[in-house]
């Protein structure tokens, strides 16, 4: 029995290694334009120049004020959230700052930064524009194909690439969790749902320009609030008629 599982796993070692392999080719540097690892360069090291303003170290001592003195750590994320809002993106030296305010090893934080893909660890235009391309957004509406194809024509740029005015930047990310309104993109901190390529364009416009665009979902915009169906509410359209509704009284 031993020599009959020797003779098994010696065969299959061979196949389970080229698998390895293969696995070990496919992992994020390979499906992503970023790495998870800092590299120095000279405009992001540790020596790149950090400190939140007046207003916003007010802002982050509030934040911290928020936690029991033993869990400041939880505060990591709105911290490098602020510091990113401030920066317009996240340094390695935003990290540090952030460690030395919470009293945590600075590996604490570059865990936290390189795990959530909201934190941009490169230089990003005035406009992050997020295009989902999930199975929902690909198969909703007009499909978000055709939303990223007139994103990238009307900015001149690529997926992962800024315009030389370093008003845009193109992403491609994972759900945004808009599905019912697919295709979806999101502009910074804004949801623009329901695409439509002339809708889009509209709004990339509008941004070029100094305007603000209505957020939320763009065809059928009068009918619709939310996640509610375009021809408005099918369902729960009346009050409710009190706890004791559908209670049998012989009971």
């Amino acid at each position: 029995m031993e020599r009959l599982a020797t003779l098994v796993c010696r065969r299959l070692l061979p196949t389970f290694s080229q698998h390895a392999r293969r696995s070990l080719h496919r992992t994020t540097p390979a499906s992503s334009d970023a790495l998870f690892v800092h590299r120095d360069s000279n405009y992001n090291n540790p020596q790149t120049p950090f400190e939140f303003t007046a207003e916003n170290l007010k802002r982050a001592e509030a934040i911290i004020s928020n936690y029991p003195e033993a869990h400041k750590a939880a505060a990591v994320i709105p911290l490098l959230d602020l510091a990113q809002r401030q920066y317009g993106w996240t340094p390695i030296s935003a990290m540090h700052k952030v460690a030395d305010m919470l009293g945590v090893s600075r590996m604490r934080v570059y865990e936290v930064a390189t795990f959530y893909t909201m934190f941009n660890r490169e230089p990003v235009g005035k406009n992050l524009v997020q295009i989902c391309t999930t199975t929902p957004c690909m198969l909703g509406g007009i499909g978000s194909d055709l939303i990223l194809e007139a994103v990238k024509k009307n900015l001149g740029i690529g997926v992962g690439e800024t315009t030389t005015d370093n008003m845009f930047t193109l992403t491609e990310v994972e759900c945004l969790g808009a599905c019912v309104n697919a295709p979806m993109v999101q502009i910074n901190d804004d949801y623009y749902e329901d695409l439509t390529v002339e809708d889009i364009n509209n709004i990339l416009d509008d941004i070029k320009v100094g305007k603000k665009p209505k957020a939320g979902p763009q065809s059928g915009q009068q009918h619709r609030f939310s996640c509610e169906p375009k021809g408005g509410l099918t369902c729960l359209t009346t009050p409710p008629t009190g706890p004791g509704f559908g209670v049998r009284e012989d009971l």
